[in-house]
């Protein structure tokens, strides 16, 4: 129930509180929990204290929020900055669409276009960024070595040659100056990662339970490297932690390389099809020569000869080849 308004005064809803506003001449005297304040009129109070649910959507996210009845594009861009920020940085131009019942679709927000009722808006990138072209650059790019451990050596179809290239993509990363990050699935009962892979200068090695690389401490840590984009995925098993720790990633905004030449799981079934669903995804399955060489990219790259003698020697052309 209202409250009762003083002699000479009406009371006013604005927002949650209740005011009370003096008539007379000149512009009215609105006291607004409990303080007096000189306005054109309550109408523009009310307009002020109001807030307006709106759903904002950026890539494959959207998020609830509330704004300010009357916000215009420049609040709203902030607004989005706020909620994606880390994302929408890489994006240089982008569109905000209001979506439409009367069409069924998104259509381009009008010029002075202003909040004035519950909607649904969305942020569109109008270039495509870097990532989205597969390209990778070693400043923008992290290593995930997934469960590469000494259980997994009878089981796995062709371990042996996964070690062996896995072990060369790290000695490439530490070449380059690319951070690693290094899994390992219930190391109690499952072991350590196998002696051959050297994880000593990896930037983190954690145990996990969950089967996906995306646990607290790996999203921690990734939070730490400036400007991660891409990330080159490799180890056991393709089907199981290798796909779900890409779709996590790929649901964090970050392009992902699988390499299909230090990716195994225990049925060459599983490993097949699990490369070709992600695949459809947009994630990039690729070589560990490819890789290698993609990163540093010029013959005259001060580490060419380095990344050069290490892949002198092709990678083992197993079983592996026929499966992906």
């Amino acid at each position: 129930m209202a409250p009762l308004a003083a002699p000479g005064s009406v009371a006013v809803s604005c927002g949650d509180g209740w005011g009370s506003a003096e008539s007379g001449a000149g512009p009215e005297r609105v006291k607004f929990d409990g303080v007096w304040r000189r306005e054109a009129g309550v109408a523009q109070l009310k307009m002020a204290e109001a807030q307006v649910p709106v759903l904002l959507c950026f890539a494959s996210f959207c998020r609830p929020c509330a704004v300010p009845l009357g916000a215009g594009h420049e609040l709203l861009v902030q607004k989005f900055l706020a909620l994606y920020g880390g994302l929408i940085g890489v994006h240089r131009k982008f569109v905000m669409q209001q979506y439409s019942a009367e069409w069924g679709d998104y259509i381009d927000l009008p010029k002075g276009f202003a909040v004035s009722e519950r909607c649904k808006l969305r942020l569109v990138s109008l270039q495509v960024p870097i990532t989205s072209l597969g390209n990778l650059v070693a400043s923008s790019t992290v290593f995930f070595c997934c469960d590469m451990q000494e259980r997994f050596r009878p089981a796995i179809k062709y371990f042996g040659d996964i070690i062996s290239v896995g072990q060369r993509l790290l000695q490439g990363a530490y070449i380059l100056g690319i951070p690693v990050i290094v899994t390992e699935q219930y190391p109690k009962g499952l072991g350590s990662t196998v002696v051959e892979i050297d994880v000593t200068s990896a930037k983190l090695v954690v145990p996990k339970t969950k089967f996906s690389m995306v646990v607290p401490e790996v999203e921690a840590a990734l939070s730490d490297i400036p400007g991660i984009q891409s990330v080159v995925l490799f180890g056991v098993e393709t089907h199981v932690c290798i796909q779900q720790t890409a779709l996590d990633l790929i649901g964090r905004g970050l392009e992902v390389h699988i390499v299909a030449d230090a990716t195994s799981s225990r049925s060459m079934m599983d490993r097949m099809f699990a490369l070709e669903r992600l695949a459809r995804t947009g994630i990039i399955v690729t070589t560990s020569e490819a890789v290698l060489l993609q990163l540093i990219g010029d013959k005259e790259h001060p580490h060419f000869k380095e990344i050069q003698n290490l892949i002198k020697a092709s990678a083992p052309e197993s079983g592996l080849l026929s499966k992906v």
